[in-house]
């Protein structure tokens, strides 16, 4: 691993603490091998800010959903709309939710909000049945720390 981009310097750990990711860079003390620098306290890298790339939009059906063949007669126009989209290359992914009636879409968007004003336009939307969470995601920041030049590094 010496000659990647200083990797021998680095060792890079995710740490997962109450539902968020961060992450921690921890520099070996000289003389020491790599097990002995990950026991080492950690201190905090600022990771640069990534890009929305997709948005995963999260269903759920309203209170007004549950009433009795409220859904049926939307569920026609609900699949091609969704088809459109689809073919229209804004939803990259879709599944059926295990948990409760819902789906979930993985979308081809730039922002929440292009997410959302798509997903209202839907007859399930329209008519207040369907409602979504919106999660923007990105690349995964700790990958530009391996992409890195170390200091003083010739192109």
């Amino acid at each position: 691993m010496r000659g990647v981009s200083g990797l021998a310097k680095w060792v890079c750990v995710v740490v997962v603490m109450g539902g968020s990711m961060g992450l921690r860079a921890q520099v070996p003390a000289a003389g020491q091998g790599e097990a002995a620098a990950s026991n080492q306290a950690a201190a905090p890298v600022k990771l640069p800010s990534a890009p929305t790339t997709k948005v995963l939009a999260i269903g759920h059906l309203t209170a007004a959903a549950m009433a009795p063949g409220a859904t049926r007669p939307v569920m026609p126009s609900e699949v091609r709309a969704t088809v459109k989209l689809y073919l229209g290359g804004k939803i990259d992914q879709w599944y059926v939710r295990q948990d409760k009636p819902g789906v979930v879409f993985l979308m081809n968007v730039s922002s929440v909000e292009e997410a959302h004003a798509l997903l209202e336009k839907l007859p399930l939307g329209v008519r207040g049945l369907m409602e979504f969470d919106l999660i923007p995601m990105g690349p995964l920041t700790p990958l530009s720390l391996l992409v890195k030049e170390p200091e003083g590094a010739k192109p």
